[in-house]
């Protein structure tokens, strides 16, 4: 019945008033609950670890994460408000073609990306803690962007935010 124009007379839902109401009522109920089976942020990154408290370790040592007693780290919306630069507050979600080369060496099918304040700070220190620190940096106006290798494999893109304008 694609594009069928339906007579619906006030007359005719006058007399059948509660089949136009549950209609109307099952039609709110569907769109209700689409509208809530949609998702509606990013709540969590996970992923194996051949030594999970080793790596966290790392983790913690190399980036300063606050890994907790359960194993991982709550970024809290709205921690860090003071801040300076300020930290943005979103994130990106983002597929790329399976033959990327984009996350070489790593052979990992996904890379996660830290934001950070001082990325030029933040390599150099990293290169004086022995980390495996790729020599290549990339600024464009989305940002400046380092990578770094963890312990496992993982490629990790470390990135700075530009400047707020």
């Amino acid at each position: 019945m694609s594009g069928a124009v339906v007579d619906v007379s006030a007359r005719k839902i006058l007399r059948q008033p509660n089949k136009w109401a549950l209609l109307i009522d099952d039609r709110l109920a569907l769109l209700e609950t689409y509208l809530m089976n949609r998702v509606i942020g990013i709540g969590g990154i996970f992923f194996k670890a051949n030594d999970p408290e080793r790596l966290a370790a790392w983790y913690k040592e190399h980036l300063g994460l606050n890994v907790e007693d359960w194993g991982g780290v709550a970024f809290q919306e709205g921690a860090g408000a003071d801040l300076k630069p300020k930290r943005q507050s979103h994130l990106v979600w983002s597929l790329f073609e399976k033959d990327t080369e984009y996350f070489k060496p790593s052979e990992k099918p996904f890379m996660i990306n830290y934001r950070v304040h001082d990325l030029d700070a933040l390599l150099a220190q990293l290169r004086s803690e022995g980390v495996d620190v790729d020599p290549k940096t990339e600024k464009s106006e989305f940002g400046y962007f380092g990578w770094i290798t963890d312990p496992e494999g993982n490629r990790i893109e470390l990135w700075e935010p530009p400047e707020e304008k």
